[in-house]
């Protein structure tokens, strides 16, 4: 398997927990604007974006373009599962609808 495009999915993990730790930050309530952008789950969560645009960027440099939209969608399938998972979250039938889509779409591109 192609290194970049490990780094790729690596990086869609990570976009996909920092995604969560800020859902979990807003969530919550603060005493103060400031405690609401400065607390653990904030600075978390956009350090983990970093690293992710970070990874995005080392991961383009080796792979063919049409194959990252491909892999970047699989984001929402994860975060699907993460908010079932940390936030208890109900799978409606059209979020199954919308991931039946997702898989789809990655299906009839490799077919």
């Amino acid at each position: 398997m192609n290194t970049h495009l490990l780094i790729l999915i690596l990086s869609v993990v990570v976009a996909s927990f920092s995604q969560i730790l800020l859902k979990k930050s807003a969530q919550k309530t603060y005493r103060s604007i400031i405690y609401e952008y400065l607390n653990p789950y904030v600075i978390c969560g956009y350090g983990m974006m970093f690293l992710s645009m970070f990874l995005t960027i080392i991961a383009y440099s080796g792979m063919d373009f049409t194959n990252v939209q491909i892999v970047e969608a699989t984001g929402y399938i994860m975060v699907l599962i993460l908010s079932y998972f940390f936030f208890h979250e109900k799978i409606t039938k059209r979020k199954v609808l919308g991931m039946a889509l997702i898989f789809a779409g990655i299906a009839v591109y490799y077919l």
